[in-house]
């Protein structure tokens, strides 16, 4: 059971407009904010220390199917695990329903913008590949240093507190 203090006040916005699954679990709004950001760091990291990885290609033989675009393609390539875990944290921390209504538009309008890189990539990765692969980087390292700042930001938050998971 989660301490009493760590419970988020009732009548705060993050609570009111927040998963009624965080209360129901005592899931304090920072230990969320610290595993989102662990998610983050970790497949982050994953991804800028691939490129000193040797890779082989992949042996499939077998036709496409439509179950193929769904997995492995759309989850977790298209919709990330790391990237669901982000909208998650900043809708639940969002102060009120306009930011969250606001935050699932700048959500819908990232995925039209992916649909459109898909449906233009062959031009794009023609001319601008090698540009691409360095933007890839620059930001696989700001998602890093994002991924320790709500780590850090969380643990801040509940050192604030003046508990600790042990108490």
């Amino acid at each position: 059971m989660c301490h009493p203090q760590w419970r988020r006040p009732q009548g705060l916005s993050p609570g009111d407009n927040s998963p009624p699954i965080l209360d129901n679990f005592a899931i304090p709004l920072q230990v969320l904010q610290i595993a989102g950001g662990v998610i983050l760091f970790l497949v982050a990291l994953q991804a800028v220390m691939q490129q000193y990885s040797a890779t082989s290609p992949s042996d499939r033989t077998e036709p496409p199917t439509l179950a193929l675009a769904f997995s492995p393609l759309a989850f977790p390539t298209i919709v990330t695990p790391y990237g669901l875990a982000a909208v998650i944290v900043l809708i639940t921390l969002a102060p009120t329903t306009e930011i969250s209504l606001m935050l699932t538009g700048v959500v819908y309008f990232i995925l039209f913008l992916d649909w459109l890189a898909m449906l233009t990539a062959h031009i794009i990765v023609r001319w601008l590949g090698p540009l691409l692969m360095l933007l890839g980087v620059i930001l696989g390292v700001t998602q890093v240093a994002l991924g320790l700042q709500l780590i850090l930001a969380g643990i801040s938050g509940l050192i604030a507190q003046g508990d600790s998971p042990g108490n």
